[in-house]
């Protein structure tokens, strides 16, 4: 049994859809992990929420979805909570103008509020309920699966939220050496350089695996398979490509590969 996992994904829903049609799946076996940030940035943040809500429904049991940060702050905006996601850095106004039909427009806190209500009408109400239940985390025989990161020397399960959908800790990205553990949030390009493999862009080192290769055009969106580390990318121009990783593998997973006959 493998286990498939999809980095942020950004909205970019054609991307998303090549990716899927590429893996070498069994869908009665093999289990599919994303990491989160299925939204905001990219063209088309519905199409991307619709099928993985739908993929999810479908299979319960071997498609999983992590809560990432960006949906967690579309939340906390509908629940008033904070306004974050507005913000042009974070790219939620594309998201707001995909479900509404209509651009963001703020001068003032009443407009925030419209924008709010607005937004709260729009949003359909399975997509909401499907990111209120996404997990913080998801665990197999291979790793350990989150959206930002651990706290120090803790299980995710003892690791506080903010961690799991925010931490950017630099010690975590060279250092970590527990069971693998695969995360997104952090493009590669902004991860230290020295796990930054070949072109295809992922991260390694030690037991710390990246897999947010990066959100522009030229982008490509990653799904790693484990125990065997097959890499499938696709790009907005169409083009697929497919690598055998073989550099800086954990231990853990080298001696999976071994006992499956992979190594």
């Amino acid at each position: 049994m493998k286990t498939f996992v999809v980095g942020d994904i950004h909205g970019r829903c054609a991307q998303l859809l090549n990716l899927l049609d590429m893996l070498p799946r069994d869908s009665e076996k093999d289990t599919l992990v994303f990491l989160g940030d299925l939204i905001d940035r990219g063209a088309d943040a519905p199409c991307c929420v619709s099928h993985i809500l739908k993929l999810c429904r479908e299979n319960p049991q071997r498609v999983i979805c992590l809560r990432g940060n960006h949906e967690q702050m579309l939340m906390d905006f509908l629940e008033g909570r904070s306004n974050l996601w507005l913000t042009p850095v974070v790219g939620g106004e594309r998201t707001f103008e995909q479900y509404t039909g209509q651009s963001v427009k703020v001068d003032s806190e009443k407009d925030l509020e419209e924008m709010r209500l607005l937004f709260a009408r729009s949003f359909p109400v399975e997509h909401l309920a499907f990111m209120q239940d996404l997990p913080y985390y998801h665990e197999d025989e291979h790793a350990i699966y989150v959206h930002a990161g651990l706290d120090e020397g803790k299980h995710p399960r003892e690791s506080s939220q903010n961690a799991l959908l925010w931490m950017r800790d630099m010690d975590f990205y060279k250092n970590y050496r527990g069971k693998p553990c695969i995360f997104g949030h952090t493009p590669t390009p902004l991860l230290p350089l020295r796990g930054r493999l070949g072109r295809h862009g992922i991260y390694i080192s030690h037991s710390a695996v990246g897999l947010d290769t990066g959100y522009n055009h030229q982008s490509p969106l990653s799904c790693l398979s484990l125990p065997d580390f097959n890499l499938y990318q696709t790009y907005a121009d169409g083009r697929e490509e497919t690598y055998q990783i073989t550099s800086f593998i954990p231990e853990t997973l080298r001696e999976m590969q071994r006992r499956a006959g992979l190594a």
